[in-house]
């Protein structure tokens, strides 16, 4: 074995959970913290909680949220077009304004999503 490669060993190096508990090990480093040890992981306590250091839990969250709205939005979309549509081809059927038809569909959906 080469000599001086070796990081120090630390025969009582201590580890510091997030919760509170502590413990000796050997390590390289003379201190470890950890977010989760056996004492709190919902593996070994039996807890239904979600473990989240970094905020992943709440960016999901809000990207669900936001790709749920967007679709919705669409649909809502796709939907007046339809109406709008459908307005248009019964008032040419009868001889009327087409686009003043589908302008007033337009206009009834802009009073609902603002309210």
């Amino acid at each position: 074995m080469k000599a001086d490669i070796h990081p120090k060993y630390y025969p009582n190096a201590r580890v510091i959970c997030s919760c509170g508990a502590t413990w000796m090990t050997g390590s390289t480093v003379p201190e470890i913290r950890t977010d989760v040890c056996s004492t709190c992981h919902p593996f070994y306590t039996g807890e239904q909680r979600i473990v989240d250091t970094a905020g992943q839990v709440e960016r999901f969250m809000k990207r669900l949220e936001r790709r749920q709205s967007e679709s919705a939005r669409r649909e809502l979309e796709a939907q007046v077009r339809k109406e709008a549509d459908e307005a248009a081809r019964k008032a040419r059927a009868r001889g009327g304004d087409a686009e003043a038809a589908a302008a007033e569909v337009y206009a009834k959906y802009e009073m609902t999503t603002q309210n």
